[in-house]
């Protein structure tokens, strides 16, 4: 089959002066790549948008002028020594854009965790743009029957979740609790699902406002404490008979929710790191604290490929479903100062420019 006519230059979200004032632009006449070896083009179909890629904005450390890591498209390209199979499959760009498959992690499959590995919208451009150069042996293969709109924030959002749940074993069992801060937002509420739904834990849901204690709810949450009203530390000790959660996963990214999280668990829990506070910020507890107490502290930035499989079989089964909203792409600025603000329910996610 010939390949489809690609254009010359495309339409990109670009970010403007990255920094304390940055901010995310609409840019025409951006250049489209060529697939080089190991690489292939594939036009973007959708993406979901990330508070993550916020960081992009606030030039928070080493990121592209594109961000963007929860995409959907069509392979139209191939470069040099790319299988044929791949050509106009359907396929999913994550955060993981690449790792090296020769380290301990990777050959352990857990290539998430690769110390090589380069991301999408840090290490290459990410996939708020009309066409993306992907490596090939990393792009996830999407199931026929699942809507692409549901199956991009399951790249990103989906994944970590699943992976920061999942970090929650072997210390704990089901029937636990495991207390959720920012349960409401795009990766929290899916995290209360697979908790809920997949591994049966008594989930506690952190966050503010009504319609985030709905959605908490609806997705298996057996209660919802509102940082903005209640004394949190109090009402978590009351729904867990006064010891804490077995598990806290910090989804937040905020300094409060790390300084909070040390309080919400019980001696011998664990506690798992996924939010992204500023850089500078250290986890709140001494050494000692933590040996006294015998907490176990993990983090998870992302999940494996197993669980990337399993996440996406999950949601053609209806077990896991995102609340997403579907936006035009030239309405990515605007979501993006929501998601600093964090005015967001669930996820968003921009369709790619025709």
């Amino acid at each position: 089959m010939a390949e489809p006519q690609i254009p010359s230059t495309q339409t990109v979200a670009w970010i403007d002066t990255p920094g304390p004032n940055g901010k995310l632009v609409i840019r025409n006449g951006f250049e489209v790549e060529q697939p080089g070896k190991g690489e292939v083009l594939v036009k973007m179909e959708c993406s979901g948008i990330c508070h993550s890629d916020c960081r992009n904005v606030e030039g928070m450390g080493k990121y592209t002028d594109i961000p963007g890591h929860e995409g959907i498209g069509t392979v139209v390209s191939l470069g040099p020594s790319v299988d044929s199979s791949l050509m106009n499959k359907r396929v999913g760009i994550k955060w993981l854009y690449s790792a090296c498959n020769n380290c301990a992690a990777c050959r352990a499959g857990r290539i998430n965790n690769c110390p090589y590995q380069l991301n999408t919208g840090r290490s290459t451009r990410g996939t708020l743009q009309q066409y993306f150069l992907a490596a090939a042996d990393f792009v996830t293969m999407i199931p026929e029957g699942l809507a692409s709109e549901i199956a991009a924030p399951l790249l990103c959002a989906g994944l970590s979740l699943a992976g920061a749940v999942g970090l929650c074993e072997p210390e704990v069992k089901k029937g636990e609790w495991v207390v959720i801060i920012g349960a409401g937002g795009g990766l929290g509420h899916i995290g209360v699902q697979i908790a809920a739904r997949v591994k049966g834990y008594k989930v506690i849901a952190i966050d503010s406002g009504k319609d985030k204690e709905e959605l908490c709810k609806e997705m298996g949450a057996e209660a919802f404490v509102d940082y903005a009203k209640d004394d949190v530390i109090n009402k978590v000790k009351e729904l867990t008979d006064g010891e804490g959660a077995h598990a806290v996963i910090c989804v937040a990214g905020s300094e409060k929710a790390y300084e909070q999280a040390p309080s919400l668990v019980r001696n011998l829990g664990v506690v798992v790191c996924v939010g992204l506070p500023p850089d500078t910020f250290m986890f709140p507890m001494s050494p000692i604290q933590i040996a006294n107490r015998g907490l176990i502290i993990k983090g998870s930035s992302t999940g494996t490929s197993a669980q990337m499989d399993e996440l996406l079989q999950f949601a053609l089964e209806k077990k896991i479903t995102p609340k997403i909203d579907v936006y035009e792409f030239n309405e990515s600025p605007q979501i993006i100062q929501r998601l600093l603000k964090y005015e967001v329910t669930g996820r968003k996610v921009v369709k790619a420019p025709v």
